[in-house]
């Protein structure tokens, strides 16, 4: 198969192309538009496998999007691309407007004259699979509630307003047109190539560097954690062994609190980082409470049990063996990390662009 993946030099984007260059032997179209959030270096490993094509585009460019849909003519669309940092979402909504729900929007109008134009064995195996958040339903009161696909939608920022909306164009697009969408809906994300700004490498990097660990109120709020690659995993299973027309709710079976996720992650710096900075005694001491976020969601949970019981999909990782896994990974590669922090990554832009598609054709 032909996949184009949007947004996939995110961090869940550029897991799936990983998974997808390293597991499988569909061509991969990496479509992403390289904001602050897009990292081609996480994709170095995979940029110069001959079935692998990147074409930096705004998914909002509807002319730009139809033009990658008639040059690669995929049969898959695994839309990943989007704004998805809550804070971020708090101070600048209108960037979560543009990208959630407009981008979602030309992407459907594009993949869906695309679609009607196919022959009929072609139109019947085309995917659009819309890959969401669990924060479109809000959060959880009682401690024995878990989001299942028929929670209603709640949600409580502005980036989970915009991820509601986009899945409510991708359901309203299947019943009005016909277009074949699957959706889905997942957990918390922890794991390598993470962007600093998110509590787990955020907490990593500042604590190697003798900083201090800033966590909401209390850290009382409950998150379920799923390593990315597990999801990358389902994702797959979702759009090829998925039915259409139906959502599957990924989780990583871990509730956990964010103190007690900032805890762990000092253990087992202690462990595999027992030289710490100047001044520094445990790396526990550098934990501080500050002033919670506006519309904080206190609690997460999903309920996974539909895409185990008709894909077989379960995660592999344990939040023991994923955080671990994901500390040492930041440990080995401090380069990646370094280039984030400083910005450099920004100026490298690495990949095999898309010209060389037009090469191989002829």
């Amino acid at each position: 198969m032909k996949i184009l993946v949007t947004g996939g030099a995110g961090f869940i984007g550029s897991a799936v192309i990983r998974h997808l260059v390293h597991n499988t032997d569909n061509l991969i179209i990496n479509l992403d538009k390289l904001t602050y959030a897009g990292n081609l270096e996480s994709l170095r490993n995979v940029s110069d496998n001959k079935r692998y094509f990147f074409e930096q585009a705004d998914i909002c460019d509807f002319a730009e999007v139809e033009r990658i849909f008639n040059k690669y003519q995929p049969d898959v669309v695994m839309h990943l691309a989007a704004e998805s940092h809550v804070d971020r979402s708090i101070d600048g909504p209108s960037a979560f407007i543009e990208t959630n729900i407009v981008g979602t929007y030309t992407l459907l109008e594009v993949a869906r004259c695309y679609w009607q134009c196919l022959d009929a064995s072609r139109k019947k195996v085309f995917r659009f699979h819309h890959i969401s958040t669990d924060e479109v339903y809000g959060d959880l009161e009682r401690p024995e509630d878990l989001f299942s696909e028929i929670t209603p939608y709640a949600p409580s920022s502005p980036y989970s307003a915009s991820k509601a909306s986009s899945d409510h164009l991708v359901r309203a697009w299947r019943r009005t047109y016909g277009l074949p969408t699957l959706l889905t809906n997942c957990s918390n994300n922890y794991g390598p190539y993470h962007f600093p700004e998110k509590l787990i490498p955020l907490m990593i990097l500042n604590a190697l560097e003798g900083k201090l660990l800033p966590v909401y109120g209390k850290g009382d709020q409950v998150r379920d954690w799923l390593y990315v690659e597990d999801h990358a995993r389902a994702l797959y299973k979702v759009v090829t062994e998925g039915e259409i027309g139906e959502t599957y709710n990924i989780g990583g079976h871990n509730e956990i609190q964010n103190i007690e996720v900032v805890r762990t992650l000092c253990s087992i710096l202690e462990d595999l980082a027992p030289e710490k900075p100047t001044g520094v005694g445990k790396y526990e001491d550098l934990i501080v409470f500050v002033q919670d976020r506006p519309g904080h969601d206190m609690r997460y949970a999903i309920d996974a049990s539909k895409i185990k019981r008709e894909l077989g999909w379960k995660p592999l990782e344990t939040f023991e063996s994923g955080i671990r896994k994901t500390v040492e990974w930041y440990l080995v590669n401090q380069d990646w990390c370094q280039h984030v922090q400083d910005g450099s990554y920004l100026r490298e832009r690495l990949g095999v662009c898309g010209d060389v598609y037009d090469k191989e054709r002829k």
